[in-house]
């Protein structure tokens, strides 16, 4: 667990990507590696919060943006459930796809919220071709991709929680995902306490492997359970974001095969804060999915549901914002600073 905050993650030197592109492709040069990169190892936080607290009833909002391409017409799809917290999954930093920006920055700043920002991936090229298209230049200025978490009130602490460091899509002997195309990182998860009327809550917006196998998933959710059972004891919790259920589980990829749900449930977590239905669709980026699934999360541990629903990324002129729908879910935290009237 990593707890470091910074205001501006340090740029990749020259000598360290040669180390990246001339490491061998195992578990073990993928660790030292990641461990030599600061920007890997803390969390940018930034922006500016509207108010001291959140309500005891709050609004957050779960969304894999697809790179974030379109930062402030995000927010400002956002307006229409007025979220307290957003979850954000797959935004990029200094990537020529995305203009070289800062879009966890640029959505911060448009909502009038704090962010905190880490880094799940260094890409070292461009992307896809459909990604290509996008790019306003040959190369990346930092190569940051990653997840964030955006709040209306300031966060108490943070932490960034590695869920593997083998280097599933770098090292060979890991079954590497593109091999062709290194990548420093791994999935992980970022958990801040925000306090709200009723006290804290600890928030996390967290993004499992896409290309594994349940059992998998299912390890990585464990990790983030540990982690978050030290980080936040006897706290509400509340998680959400792209937890890939059902990817890599043919011949249906049915999200229903995950074992994380059981596994969550065991340890006081309710997913009824997530709606009905599937969260995938086309988009600029994935024009064609191959298939339509139900990726995207929201779970609640001592907290209560209200409402819950999904936002559909088309924005009022039809154009795909990204791949995944956005749920959200209207919350109650029970006054736990309350004195005992018993």
């Amino acid at each position: 667990m990593i707890t470091t905050t910074v205001s501006a993650l340090l740029a990749i030197k020259p000598e360290q990507r040669e180390r990246i592109l001339t490491a061998p492709r195992t578990a073990e040069a993928h660790r030292a590696l990641l461990s030599d990169l600061p920007a890997m190892n803390a969390l940018q936080t930034g922006g500016e919060a509207s108010s001291k607290k959140l309500p005891g009833n709050f609004t957050v909002t779960a969304w894999n943006v697809e790179r974030c391409l379109f930062p402030e017409e995000t927010a400002d799809h956002l307006s229409n459930i007025a979220p307290d917290v957003v979850l954000l999954s797959e935004v990029d930093h200094g990537m020529a796809r995305t203009g070289q920006r800062h879009t966890t920055e640029a959505m911060a700043s448009a909502l009038d919220m704090a962010y905190a920002f880490g880094v799940e991936f260094h890409e070292l090229d461009l992307g896809g071709p459909t990604e290509r298209a996008f790019c306003s230049d040959n190369f990346n200025a930092l190569g940051w991709h990653g997840n964030a978490i955006l709040s209306s009130a300031p966060f108490e602490r943070t932490a960034l929680i590695r869920l593997d460091d083998h280097g599933h899509w770098f090292a060979a002997d890991a079954g590497a995902a593109d091999p062709d195309q290194p990548r420093v990182g791994g999935r992980m998860a970022i958990a801040a306490v925000i306090p709200t009327a009723n006290g804290p809550v600890c928030f996390v917006s967290t993004h499992l492997e896409s290309n594994a196998a349940a059992a998998h998933r299912h390890e990585q959710f464990l990790a983030l359970l540990n982690a978050l059972d030290q980080f936040a004891p006897d706290m509400p919790i509340l998680v959400g974001g792209d937890l890939n259920t059902g990817n890599h589980l043919p011949p249906d990829f049915d999200w229903r095969h995950e074992t994380l749900f059981e596994l969550a449930e065991e340890r006081g977590y309710n997913w009824g804060f997530t709606a009905d239905g599937p969260t995938t669709r086309p988009s600029l980026i994935s024009p064609h999915p191959d298939r339509v699934m139900k990726l995207d999360w929201i779970a609640g541990r001592d907290l209560t549901c209200v409402d819950k629903g999904a936002l559909s990324s088309l924005d009022q002129n039809g154009k795909p914002l990204s791949d995944h729908d956005c749920v959200w879910s209207k919350v109650t935290v029970a006054d736990h600073q309350a004195p005992n009237k018993s």
